[in-house]
């Protein structure tokens, strides 16, 4: 029997504690979290948009703004997605304070959504902010609205996942920036951002199909222009199945505090 002078214990408390702390965190420099990603994606829109967004074309029936700005809104979700999640968590531990995380009533799952939300609020919000900064240069189809925001939301989830991963595994902030430098951004830059795959000789289009964001950024860009490399179904499928992965793979990690109370 419960003692009634003890407060009622409210299960999602916890939960909701944390995901607040860390909305909080990136709203309190929101200057770096927010800003600066949305300035330097307004500077990708200028040079591919203004500059070149007339000029050449590589996708029949588009020009090459429409072509490349949904892979500029994708990738302001997937860095900023990352980083959150990444940076947070590595800090925690880094700071030793992940202990006090660790002896709450969470629940992995609980632990893993807190910071995956997040970061998905910080990455999808730098999404609508570059789509609304991109309306300045070109105008997208939007064929498909629901997909297009299935394709966000499960990109963003899958980077929220990759970033706690990385926090976990990494030894320091040099090689917190390893990661990000040498594995995030040249897959995101030989996804598909700026060219699509099918113009690649066949060896290199063989090899780009390896390439995980190859999927997320050609079925986002299907999504909203109607028109992709690949099909929609095959984009997504292979999508989901990356981002339960890596969720199972960080859900056996924080389950078994690997890592963290070191």
């Amino acid at each position: 029997m419960s003692d009634p002078r003890l407060p009622e214990f409210i299960p999602w408390l916890p939960f909701y504690t944390l995901f607040q702390k860390e909305v909080r965190r990136f709203l309190r420099v929101a200057s770096q979290t927010l800003v600066t990603p949305v300035i330097t994606a307004a500077l990708y829109l200028f040079i591919f948009g203004a500059t070149l967004g007339t000029r050449i074309s590589v996708l029949e029936g588009f020009s090459y703004a429409q072509f490349v700005i949904p892979g500029l809104i994708l990738m302001g979700v997937i860095n900023n997605s990352f980083s959150n999640a990444a940076s947070s968590l590595f800090m925690s531990r880094y700071l030793g304070n992940i202990v006090d995380l660790l002896v709450t009533p969470l629940t992995p799952a609980q632990f893993i959504m807190a910071y995956t939300l997040a970061a998905m609020l910080r990455g999808l919000s730098v999404g609508v902010v570059v789509w609304l900064i991109s309306l300045f240069f070109a105008t997208l189809p939007w064929a498909h609205p629901l997909l297009v925001v299935a394709m966000a939301v499960l990109a963003s989830f899958l980077f929220a996942q990759f970033g706690i991963i990385t926090a976990i595994y990494a030894n320091s902030f040099d090689s917190l920036a390893m990661y990000t430098n040498f594995i995030l951004l040249p897959l995101i830059y030989l996804g598909g951002v700026f060219y699509p795959i099918s113009i690649l000789p066949p060896a290199w289009a063989g090899l780009s199909h390896l390439n995980p964001l190859f999927y997320l950024i050609d079925g986002f860009r299907h999504a909203l222009l109607g028109q992709g490399d690949l099909s929609f179904t095959t984009a997504f499928a292979v999508s989901i199945l990356m981002a339960l992965a890596l969720f199972a793979w960080a859900a056996i990690l924080i389950g078994r505090s690997y890592r963290l109370r070191t």
